[in-house]
């Protein structure tokens, strides 16, 4: 039986009831026996990410890279900072090869989309967040960033069908 996967369910769960807090602190306490596991550094990158706190995300991050850098959730976790920091290009390579590792993820996807729009590669970010929106086709984020990448694009009546299906008003005939 894998302890800290097991820690990582119940770290989970307090994450989805926002007990950030406790999560933290049993991570914390893990870490007295099992700091060379990288999964409990990308759990505490995680929980402070979800209160934004970046530099301690960083850090936490940068932890779970040296021990394993072929994590996919950790690769993602830092292309997720280096786009927050607007380090475009570097969060790209990161998000890249979290994509490699872990095929088919729509929230890595979503933030590719993201880092492609921002260095001016529209068609591509709009091709990855279709993509998405297969993988997840009720997530709301994913759809209102298809839907604004869209009409950015100038692709108002792509656009307008994918208001439909969401059951919005059209805006532009």
């Amino acid at each position: 039986m894998d302890l800290v996967k097991n820690l990582i369910q119940q770290v989970e769960s307090l994450k989805s009831e926002k007990n950030f807090t406790k999560a933290l602190e049993l991570l914390e306490e893990a870490l007295s026996k099992f700091n060379d596991d990288y999964r409990i550094y990308e759990e505490i990158a995680d929980i402070y990410l979800y209160e934004w706190k970046v530099t301690k995300a960083k850090k936490a991050i940068d932890f779970a890279m040296n021990i394993n850098p072929e994590s996919a959730t950790g690769n993602y976790l830092k292309g997720f900072i280096l786009l927050s920091n607007n380090k475009i290009i570097e969060a790209i390579e990161f998000l890249e090869k979290s994509n490699l590792l872990m095929p088919n993820n729509a929230e890595v996807l979503r933030n590719l989309w993201w880092a492609y729009s921002m260095t001016g590669e529209t068609k591509k970010g709009i091709f990855i967040l279709k993509r998405a929106l297969n993988i997840s086709p009720n997530d709301k984020l994913i759809t209102e960033d298809l839907a604004m990448a869209l009409i950015w694009a100038g692709k108002v009546k792509e656009w307008n069908l994918l208001l439909e299906k969401i059951g919005k008003e059209k805006i532009f005939i």
